[in-house]
């Protein structure tokens, strides 16, 4: 049987593979895992940060052996020092610098009204949050003056698309909705076209924003000026206070897991 720890260090896999538990992903979706039922100590998976993440052969930099590409996930084997022995989801192991990997991610309850911040199995602090204006139900398309009532927060599996530290919310985490889930949801409603659901998934793909400006709608993100007192006055973002986005802007990487439940 799965011990806790061993069940969130699935999840992370799950979230940067990009697939949200009980959302009927095909099988072929799911990553491998790293981490065996029968082990008693769960070792955590990391991903990566950045683009070309550079692995190598030795806990130096002299002999470079190949590269991870951003949120890519790597088991962590051991430490020395800075650096961190790894092993790749095709088995290939090598050393890569601390700071170059993460295994921070994001759970946010709309029933609790709650941000979670995660560091691997380890909460790291729970954050009180606004959310959109019907806060019971998921986001189906673009909000307006004329239908406050789609101004939703989304569900489903994000990352963190972008970090913006001019918004008019103070800071802003951006997140990739629509992702290409809600794509293929829009293609099929009659939503969006061909076009604009190809553009959303090659977003995806790519780890950037998606077009904010289809009938879907967009620029859904974690900022700022939240009341803190569970309100729901958002355009369908995440709001919270400004001392608590400027916590959540240093664990936070473009890349990071964010997963929205009901």
């Amino acid at each position: 049987m799965f011990s806790e720890s061993s069940l969130s260090a699935g999840l992370l896999l799950l979230l940067v593979a990009g697939v949200w538990p009980g959302a009927g992903a095909p099988a072929a979706a799911q990553p491998a895992t790293f981490v065996s039922e029968a082990a008693e100590a769960v070792r955590v998976p990391h991903y990566a940060v950045k683009r070309n993440v550079t692995v190598y052969t030795t806990p130096d930099s002299t002999r470079p052996y190949l590269h991870l590409r951003l949120r890519e996930p790597v088991e962590i084997l051991a430490e020395r020092g800075p650096w961190r022995h790894v092993r790749t989801s095709d088995g290939a192991t090598g050393y890569v610098y601390h700071a170059d990997l993460s295994s921070v991610w994001i759970r946010i309850s709309k029933k609790e009204q709650t941000l979670y911040l995660y560091e691997g199995t380890r909460l790291v602090t729970k954050i009180p949050a606004d959310f959109g204006q019907n806060v019971f139900a998921d986001k189906e398309r673009r909000g307006s003056l004329t239908n406050p009532d789609d101004w939703r927060t989304p569900t489903g599996v994000f990352f963190v698309a972008h970090k913006n530290p001019r918004s008019q919310y103070y800071k802003a985490l951006v997140l990739n909705y629509p992702s290409a889930e809600d794509a293929d949801r829009g293609l099929r409603q009659g939503y969006i076209s061909r076009e604009q659901y190809d553009a959303i998934v090659r977003a995806e793909e790519e780890i950037r924003m998606p077009p904010m400006n289809t009938p879907l709608g967009g620029w859904i993100e974690i900022h700022g000026h939240g009341t803190g007192a569970r309100t729901n006055w958002t355009q369908g973002c995440v709001a919270v206070t400004n001392p608590q986005i400027d916590m959540l802007w240093k664990h936070v990487h473009v890349g990071t897991p964010v997963l929205i439940e009901p």
